[in-house]
């Protein structure tokens, strides 16, 4: 196969992936778009889910609707509490449930998580290298919270913290910056995610967390016209400041 004809190719995608990723529903929803004639590719209704489509070349429209394909969707949203950061669960409402209807199907997951009860900034996308390198540890990648706390808070815990804090299982946390921001509030900044890593190194210097506010990822910060529970698309530029 020659070099053209591999390029070629790699433009070809199964149209129920395509329309999937392009919010036109789940799986077995498109399955049935196509069974009812909603579907055609080039002005023909095309049946079967399966066929392979040139993303570049091919139109395809649902309802007469053109469909353009979106193969990775990058969205902030201002998490409020009581939502799990998962893509699902049996008792709970998570993340997702925030989403608007044209994400279903794309296949999108909380970029690391936050605890339920934490809120702020919480990136989502579909693209998994992105994800991975923004919560990879070796990356370094700073995340800023802000915690109100019960308790006396050291003068210093600055110190403390960046020499790294030890925690009840033994676990030596990467040095990290405590700033007294308020008489009970802190400006934390970590670049690990363990399992309630703040509140636990917090619990290590006498500290209580009462709340606690993730506002920002590298360079990129929370947009404060969000709401709790609002999203918005990322724009290109905004999608390179975490790792900056």
């Amino acid at each position: 196969m020659s070099e053209s004809e591999k390029q070629e190719m790699t433009k070809l995608i199964r149209l129920d992936k395509l329309l999937g990723h392009s919010g036109e529903g789940t799986r077995k929803e498109i399955k049935h778009l196509c069974k009812s004639g909603s579907v055609t590719i080039n002005g023909s209704v095309c049946v079967n889910p399966a066929t392979k489509v040139d993303f570049e070349k091919n139109v395809v429209a649902v309802d007469g609707r053109p469909v353009f394909y979106t193969p990775f969707h990058y969205v902030m949203l201002h998490k409020p509490e009581n939502i799990l950061s998962a893509t699902r669960d049996h008792f709970s409402k998570t993340v997702l449930d925030l989403l608007p209807p044209c994400y279903k199907g794309t296949g999108m997951f909380p970029v690391g998580r936050l605890d339920k009860d934490t809120t702020g900034l919480l990136l989502l996308t579909n693209d998994g290298d992105w994800a991975h390198r923004i919560t990879s540890p070796k990356k370094e990648i700073n995340k800023i919270y802000e915690a109100v706390v019960a308790g006396t808070i050291p003068d210093d815990i600055n110190f403390q913290f960046q020499r790294g804090i030890v925690l009840t299982d033994g676990f030596l946390c990467q040095p990290a910056v405590a700033e007294k921001i308020g008489d009970y509030t802190l400006r934390i900044i970590i670049h690990e995610g363990k399992f309630h890593q703040i509140k636990r190194m917090c619990a290590a210097v006498g500290l209580t967390v009462t709340a606690l506010r993730r506002m920002q990822i590298g360079q990129l910060i929370l947009d404060e016209t969000l709401h709790y529970g609002e999203i918005r698309i990322l724009t290109e530029e905004e999608r390179k400041l975490p790792f900056q």
